[in-house]
């Protein structure tokens, strides 16, 4: 060996033996098994650790959720996280830079998972994918990490981030080529639809909300493309859970028309700069250490909601048993009713042509309180008596061509 090369050959070890004990410790955050008590919750749900799964994001309420397959191939709820730092407002991310988090269907193959990450562990979740690209969408790099910091991510704290990456990579060993990363703006509640109608993003969560429907009705993993510059879905093979589909989707359109119907306000969500789940916005108040927060300020003043058309309390029916107590001949109402009249409708036709026509005059279908104010024929009320003036409908009772 060459004098310089042995000269170098002891400073290569030493330099070798001091990142000995870095890469153990990345490789142990990596390979930690998933905590005892999530595993108790994916048996008691009828699926284990190896079985595919699936994580739903909601910014709104700062949570990502962790389905697995479970019996008869449906994908079955195990767990919640809180989100402890996303940025931007509700709606898509479009540009390198705007700080938003993504919307929509992403998909995580292993490459994707990133065991020497800087904010502990994370995976990338695909931005910007088919969807994305036919909108102009630029960006890279959009993770599921730890560290509460967030640039367009889902910041999740090291510990937190830590069980997400664990229930994925064994998902992945178990045989699972990639997993679905569904991401929304809320919840996709009828309520939530009805309340963000007028916002400029709501055809584009139509799009999510078609998805998600279509999710909770089948509990399959989602078939995604991109047709038109929108997102598409294949059909489930079972012809019934496409009936279930159709069924979901009516009732939620029923839903929604209903609430709109009924007085529910129309409202934005503006943030400052994103936000973060109460869980975590709760332990940082009381100091409990979280690590790096980006921009706390702006947590302040996370969803604020804008009414953009006021909402209204529309009254409710009469019961029909009131009003029809109220129009029964015997009942005050029923003065107000010509005595002897009977409705065209009412009235037994002499011929079948005559079920049909309308009444002769219009002032056959007037009460007489109507009629007598429209001729002028109404009797004045008395300006003195001894007791209290009658009204016009006792003046009307005392006239002698109506007995």
């Amino acid at each position: 060996m060459p004098p310089p090369l042995r000269r170098l050959l002891p400073i290569a070890l030493l330099a070798g033996l001091a990142a000995a004990p870095a890469a153990r410790a990345q490789n142990a955050k990596a390979e930690a098994p998933i905590p005892a008590a999530t595993v108790a919750l994916m048996q008691a749900r009828g699926t284990d650790p190896s079985s595919p799964v699936l994580f739903r994001a909601y910014k709104k309420e700062s949570e990502i959720e962790v389905w697995k397959r479970g019996p008869g191939g449906r994908f079955v709820h195990v767990k919640t996280f809180p989100i402890c730092r996303w940025s931007g407002q509700l709606g898509p991310k479009r540009q390198t830079g705007d700080r938003q988090t993504p919307e929509g269907f992403y998909t995580v193959p292993k490459r994707q998972m990133n065991p020497n990450s800087r904010y502990y562990l994370s995976f990338d979740i695909g931005y910007p994918n088919a969807y994305d690209r036919a909108h102009g969408g630029t960006g890279s790099a959009v993770m599921v990490h730890g560290v509460c910091s967030s640039m367009g991510c889902f910041a999740m704290t090291d510990r937190s981030v830590g069980e997400i990456y664990a229930i994925a990579r064994d998902a992945l060993k178990g045989g699972q080529a990639a997993f679905q990363f569904q991401a929304y703006p809320f919840r996709m509640s009828a309520e939530n639809m009805a309340r963000h109608r007028a916002d400029p993003n709501y055809a584009f969560w139509q799009q999510l909300k078609e998805g998600a429907d279509r999710f909770e009705a089948t509990g399959e993993e989602l078939q995604v493309g991109v047709e038109g510059g929108r997102y598409v879905f294949a059909p489930a093979r079972d012809p019934a859970k496409e009936v279930a589909v159709a069924t979901r989707r009516a009732a939620e359109a029923a839903r929604i028309a209903a609430l709109v119907h009924d007085g529910t306000p129309a409202v934005r969500t503006t943030y400052s700069d994103g936000g973060q789940h109460a869980f975590w916005a709760s332990l940082i108040s009381r100091g409990a250490p979280v690590g790096e927060i980006s921009r706390p300020e702006a947590l302040a003043y996370a969803g604020q909601e804008v009414v953009v058309i006021p909402g209204f309390r529309r009254p409710a029916p009469l019961a029909e048993a009131v009003w029809a107590a109220w129009i029964a001949p015997d009942a005050p109402m029923g003065d107000l009713r010509a005595r002897g009249h009977v409705a065209a409708y009412a009235r037994a036709p002499d011929s079948f042509a005559a079920r049909f026509a309308a009444p002769a005059r219009y002032a056959d279908a007037l009460p007489r309180l109507v009629a007598a104010t429209l001729a002028g024929t109404l009797p004045p009320i008395p300006a003195t008596g001894a007791g209290p003036a009658p009204g016009p409908l006792a003046a009307l009772q005392d006239r002698p061509e109506d007995r």
